[in-house]
Order: structure tokens, then C-alpha cells, then sequence
């Protein structure tokens, strides 16, 4: 490439990573995937290295991470906050080492470290004789935002160093940690679970949901999140010395920082990268998200003879792995109906292949998030899996449309039972309210029965699906009403399934109060607040009479969950199912918990 021809290129390039970074960071609609993207900057650090004098300080290529917002005090770095060059596969890792191979010799006999590559946010804690004292974002590498309250809330972090007091280690006059906050892939399905039946808003993604609750300017926000930390470097360090990486990690772990379980060392290289390639598929199985591992030098030292290329330390490496991001074709809109009648669209797909699966549906949140992407029948999208969480999708993507797109418009009457539907002010959703909707009583029934709740073997979604449609059930309370006849006359029961369910049936009538209450289905009641209704009320019918104060003045009710509770019970139809459930032997009883002593 002439200097002319690269100096060229490297505009054109600067131009686009700047566009797809308001893409992602401001309108947070990207238009390309993270490895197209990855790939980009990967070209530029390139012609940057061959050709040093197109290296300007304004270059996309120098910039460490994002702005400092002025929401939150500045906390400046003891050390810069660096990210780290990429590989992308064996190859590129192997050219690395030998890289690095040449500028020092100790490398070929080294040992390395290697770690998951979280896909959270950088946070950096600082400890004062084994307190906890401050915590930032990582900022742009140099200054952070000092998000103190919102960290304390993260429940794996210690705010007092051992965390474990029968430890006897040296704790540091002052000790600058870095580690990951994120939320678990769990934790994410169901808050986004919570919040659907709720008729809120859902989130996109485990990293965004972390990093908006790790930047609210309400603590009490972030709490609600189930945040984590994972912890792997230290930044500084006073009265305690630490030689390698190794070591760096089990003296975090002893002082009660949570670590990552999955961090191997070896002896030799070649080891690195068998490891590296083995957990493209084992990371899956992560309890978080991770798009590569972490490679390190072992000895902090060499790290440090070694310096850095540009912004990126030479003696460490990022080994991404193949995205899990791919753009498909968005043949149509469904609409699935849940047990508290919200209407929620997903995406009907022409099959593409994401992270080893055969994908042909996918998420879309709500119907406000198609609207405010402008996402159209048609419409080429981008769509992530990652781990064990249900595809979504990302948006569309504006520049490959043809035309022949048509915009989305949002039911008016619910797709199973044809009533009109209902929009609640101040709510994302949409509601069938429809209490007799086959959909709703499917899902309630699936609900009432499961594991949770009064856990009755046999009856999952597909039998709730059969026993509606055959007309066998109008209510819960209709389950325990089931007969040996009316089940042989199901698809798929003899004589020996049709006992165990009613064996199952019979055994559920004997759960207790709090798991009952749980399996109403009460807009708001999971199993915590049911727990505490049980406690407080002891029966169905004296919970049936509370009056909105009296639920009110139970800790961790709400007015929203309060008034749901009064307004279920208030439905006739409600009240049919308490007389069924009570005549057929389910009333559970429990002694009340005195307010005072905490006595039950």
C-alpha cells in the first residue's frame, strides 16, 4: 500500500469506527456486528503501526473507553485503565507471542495466565487498611466516575478486607482493585421475566442492563439489579508485594474478592491455545456473558519491560472468539399471550445459525421497542444469542433495505381469543383482558403447577395445553376436580399416567400456605412476598380481606403490589376459585408471625 492509498484508507476508516460508535454508544442502534466492527479497528491499528505518522491523538484507535459523564463527581486513576489488543483465533495468538518473543527472550520459557473475558464494566475499587472507601468507572483510562453508593450494593463485593476474619493475610494500607460488574445470565432472564408480567419494560442485553444500573444515580436502582464483580487485577498496591499474576489472583481470592473460577496457568503456549480454543463452546455454559478469554504474562515484571503498543500493554492479549451476532431476514411478527394477559412480539426469522444453534425466532421485547427502532416486515436484522439466553433482537439494519419493507402495526385485538386489548397508562404493555382467553389459562395453569409453586408432577405446558382445549379445565381450582375418565380420554394417558397425576394432585393439596399464594398468579406476589403474606395473614381468607393499608403496612408491599393484591381478590370470578379450591380440600393454614418478636 503507498502512503497515499493508506493515508486514505485510514480516513475512510477513522470515519467509519466513528459513525458505528454513536451507533452503538449514543443511539445504542448498531449497524454493523461487534466483530465487523473489531475488524475495523483491528485495520487501523495496522496502518497506524506501519505508517506512524497517521497516528493523531484524535484517532478512535487511542481512545480507552467512553467520556466522563458530569452526573458524577471525577475520580482519577492511580494507574491508566487500559484496554487490550485483540486476536482473533490461534493464528493471531501465536503471532503475538512470537511478537513479543523477539523483544524479549525471557518470553519463550515464561508462564501464562488465562482468564474469562467478561462482557460487563470496568470498575476500579479502592481500600484503605482493608476498608472499602471509593469505586469509579473505568471513564476514558485516566478519570472515572466515582460510583461509590452503587457498588456498595453489589452483595460478592467485601467492603471490609478479609472478608472471611479467620484469614490471616497482610492487608495493604492501600489496595486498588479492578474487576468486572455484570449481571448473570439468570439474574437477567428473570428480571426481564418480572418485569414482562408486570407490564414494564424489558432489557436488551445482560452488558447495557449492567452498565446503565452500575451509572444510576439511585442506588436503590443498581440494588435491584443482582449485580456482581469478578476481580483480576490489581492497580496499586502499599505494604504487600505481588511478582506474578498467578499470585495476584489467589491473594485477591484470600482477601474475599470474588475471582474467576475458570483461570488457568501454563507452562507452555502451546497449552494457552488449546485451552483458549476449547471454551469457544464451553463458555456457553458460563453463568455470564464472555466473548473470549484473557491472556497474560505470568510475571508481572516482564508486563511491565515489555510496555505497550500504542495504548494496549504488550503483555497481555484479548482471544476473542467468533460472534455470537448475525444478520437475518425478519419474515413476520408473532404475539404470545402470558398468564396476565401482556402481549408480547417476537421475531419470526429465516433460519441462521448463532453460536452453533439454529435459530428461527427471536425476542422483540415489546411492541414500543419495534416502534422505536423502526423495525419492519422484511427488514434485515441484527440478532444476538449469548449463553443459554433466548435470541433477540438487536434492530434492523436501515442501509440493506430495499423498499419492499412494511412498518409493524401492533395488535388491536388480542391473536387467540379476538377481544379487544388494552393499553394501562404509565406501562410498556399491552393486555388481553379477557379473563376466559385460552392463552391466559393455559399459562396460569402451566404457572399453578409448576415446580415453584404447588409443584404437580405430569402437569407441565403441553398438558396444559390439552387439558384446556379439551374444555376439562375453566379454572386452577378445576384441577383438583379431575377424574380418571376424563383423563383416559387425552391423547397419550392409560391407566398408570392417569393415577400418577392424580397422585400428584392430590399430593399438592397439602403445600403450604405461602407456595399457594404464590401459585395465584397475583400481579406482583412471587415467592418472597408471598412468604410474607403467608406469615402475616395465615390463611387465604383472612389475606382475601386485607385492606390496602393492612397490606401496606407489611415491609417490602408496595401501594402497586398492594393494590394488585386487593383487586384480585375483589373479582368474582377469583372468589369462585377460593370456594372450588376450599371444597375441594385446599385451604392451608399457617401460625401467624408476631410483628413484634419476630416469633412465629
Amino acid at each position: 500500500m503507498t502512503p497515499t492509498s493508506a493515508i486514505q484508507r485510514a480516513s475512510k476508516l477513522r470515519e467509519q469506527i466513528n459513525y458505528h460508535n454513536y451507533r452503538y454508544y449514543v443511539l445504542q442502534s448498531p449497524a454493523i456486528s461487534d466483530l465487523q466492527f473489531d475488524q475495523l479497528m483491528s485495520e487501523l491499528r495496522q496502518l497506524e503501526q506501519a505508517y506512524p505518522e497517521l497516528l493523531t491523538p484524535d484517532s478512535p484507535s487511542q481512545r480507552v473507553g467512553g467520556e466522563v459523564s458530569e452526573k458524577f463527581e471525577k475520580l482519577p486513576h492511580p494507574a491508566p485503565i487500559l484496554s487490550l489488543a485483540n486476536a482473533f483465533g490461534s493464528a493471531d495468538a501465536q503471532a503475538w507471542f512470537e511478537r513479543i518473543a523477539k523483544l524479549d527472550a525471557r518470553v519463550q520459557t515464561a508462564e501464562f495466565v488465562v482468564e474469562p473475558k467478561i462482557d460487563g464494566l470496568s470498575v476500579v475499587l479502592h481500600y484503605e487498611n482493608g476498608v472499602f472507601v471509593r469505586g469509579a468507572t473505568r471513564g476514558n483510562g485516566e478519570v472515572g466516575e466515582d460510583i461509590t453508593p452503587n457498588l456498595r450494593t453489589l452483595r460478592n463485593l467485601p467492603l471490609r478486607l478479609p472478608a472471611d476474619p479467620s484469614v490471616q493475610i497482610p492487608i495493604p494500607s492501600r489496595l486498588v482493585v479492578r474487576g468486572e460488574a455484570f449481571i448473570s445470565l439468570q439474574d437477567f432472564a428473570d428480571m426481564n421475566a418480572r418485569l414482562a408480567t408486570a407490564g414494564e419494560r424489558t432489557f436488551i442485553n445482560p452488558r447495557n442492563t449492567a452498565s446503565g444500573a452500575i451509572r444510576q444515580l439511585d442506588s436503590r436502582l443498581t440494588a435491584a439489579r443482582r449485580l456482581q464483580v469478578l476481580c483480576y487485577q490489581v492497580v496499586a498496591i502499599e505494604g504487600v508485594q505481588l511478582h506474578t499474576q498467578w499470585q495476584t489472583i489467589e491473594y485477591l481470592r484470600q482477601l474475599g474478592f470474588p475471582v474467576p473460577n475458570i483461570a488457568r496457568r501454563f507452562a507452555q503456549f502451546a497449552d494457552v491455545l488449546a485451552f483458549c480454543e476449547g471454551m469457544a463452546e464451553q463458555r456457553t455454559a458460563l453463568p455470564y456473558e464472555t466473548d473470549g478469554m484473557v491472556i497474560k504474562l505470568d510475571d508481572l515484571q516482564l508486563q511491565a519491560d515489555l510496555g505497550f503498543v500504542g495504548k494496549d500493554p504488550r503483555g497481555a492479549l484479548a482471544y476473542k472468539y467468533p460472534t455470537q451476532e448475525v444478520v437475518t431476514r425478519l419474515l413476520d411478527v408473532g404475539v404470545n399471550v402470558g398468564r396476565t394477559g401482556v402481549l408480547t412480539p417476537y421475531a419470526m426469522l429465516a433460519a441462521v445459525e448463532v453460536g452453533g444453534v439454529v435459530v428461527r425466532q427471536a425476542t422483540l421485547h415489546n411492541f414500543d421497542f419495534i416502534a422505536e427502532k423502526d423495525i419492519r416486515i422484511g427488514d434485515s436484522v441484527l440478532v444476538k444469542r449469548a449463553g443459554e439466553v433466548i435470541p433477540y433482537v438487536i434492530g434492523p439494519l436501515p442501509d440493506l433495505r430495499t423498499g419492499a419493507e412494511q412498518p409493524y402495526l401492533p395488535p388491536t385485538h388480542c391473536p387467540v381469543c379476538g377481544e379487544a386489548v388494552k393499553e394501562v397508562d404509565d406501562e410498556v404493555a399491552v393486555y388481553c383482558v379477557n379473563p376466559a382467553c385460552p392463552a391466559q389459562l393455559q399459562r396460569v395453569v402451566e404457572h399453578f403447577a409448576a415446580r415453584g409453586t404447588l409443584d404437580i408432577e405430569g402437569l407441565g405446558e403441553k398438558l396444559a395445553v390439552q387439558l384446556v382445549n379439551a374444555g376439562l379445565l375453566h379454572d386452577v381450582a378445576d384441577i383438583f376436580s379431575l377424574t380418571k375418565a376424563q383423563l383416559l380420554t387425552l391423547e397419550g394417558f392409560g391407566d398408570k399416567k392417569a393415577e400418577n397425576l392424580l397422585t400428584a394432585i392430590e399430593t399438592a393439596k397439602t403445600r403450604p400456605l405461602e407456595r399457594l399464594i404464590s401459585a395465584l398468579g397475583i400481579q406482583g406476589v412471587g415467592e418472597v412476598a408471598a412468604r410474607d403474606l403467608a406469615q402475616h395473614f395465615g390463611s387465604l381468607g383472612a389475606l382475601s380481606a386485607a385492606s390496602l393499608a393492612d397490606l401496606q403496612a407489611i415491609e417490602g408491599i408496595g401501594p402497586n403490589t398492594a393494590t394488585s393484591i386487593v383487586d384480585w381478590f375483589a373479582m368474582s370470578g377469583n372468589q369462585q376459585v377460593l370456594a372450588k379450591l376450599h371444597k375441594a380440600g385446599v385451604n392451608p393454614q399457617m401460625a401467624r408471625q408476631s410483628a413484634q418478636s419476630g416469633a412465629v
